[in-house]
């Protein structure tokens, strides 16, 4: 999960999904008896259900180990049937995979890239309170921080960096309400924070 070091990536290639693979995002060997698991989920037919942690490993990417708090507050808190992460920034191993605002240091295409590793991120903090994705039952609410230019209006296009993995890993239940956000600065210079509300079972 380290951070890629030598020239910046092209940023057309930032919004490829592979740039973000196993071997930048992984998080070591599976827990024991995650395959058990997931073997055992089983539809009435016989074809085994696909998890969201498979679907994640599908388009690429792999589930980091969950971030630590950098201040006083807890990552999830659950309150009835809802889970509110805390704001999750592009971090890869302790450090940000990028730093910079939206329309001076990095484009579009980067800053996608940038809100699919907080997406990550926040879904690794999920699975740390929860143990299993599967119980995500749907993603009600994702709020996307953007720090921008001022004359930066595309923070829409950024945020659809992480709705789109979203729905790609939990498919209808994936589709969310949304706001996106264009500030100033956010913490560490990050340029994208994400922070999601999920219903869970």
């Amino acid at each position: 999960m380290g951070v890629p070091h030598g020239p910046r990536v092209d940023p057309q290639h930032e919004d490829d999904p592979r740039q973000l693979r196993r071997r930048r995002l992984g998080a070591g060997p599976d827990r024991p008896g995650c395959h058990a698991r997931a073997a055992s989920r089983v539809l009435q037919e016989g074809e085994a259900v696909t998890t969201p942690e498979q679907r994640v490993e599908e388009l690429g990417f792999t589930l980091p180990a969950p971030a630590k708090p950098a201040g006083s507050y807890l990552p999830v808190v659950r309150t009835g049937d809802l889970l509110y992460t805390s704001g999750q920034v592009p971090v890869i191993e302790g450090k940000l995979h990028q730093t910079g605002k939206l329309g001076v240091d990095l484009g579009v295409d980067e800053g996608k890239a940038q809100a699919r590793i907080c997406v990550l991120n926040a879904l690794a903090a999920l699975k740390a309170e929860l143990g299993e994705l599967s119980r995500v039952r749907r993603i009600v609410k994702v709020v996307v921080f953007v720090a921008s230019a001022p004359d930066f209006t595309e923070q829409p296009q950024v945020a659809n960096g992480a709705s789109d993995l979203l729905a790609e890993v939990f498919g209808d239940q994936g589709k969310h309400a949304r706001s996106a956000v264009g500030v100033a600065s956010l913490p560490l210079d990050a340029p994208v924070e994400v922070e999601l509300i999920a219903e869970v079972g």
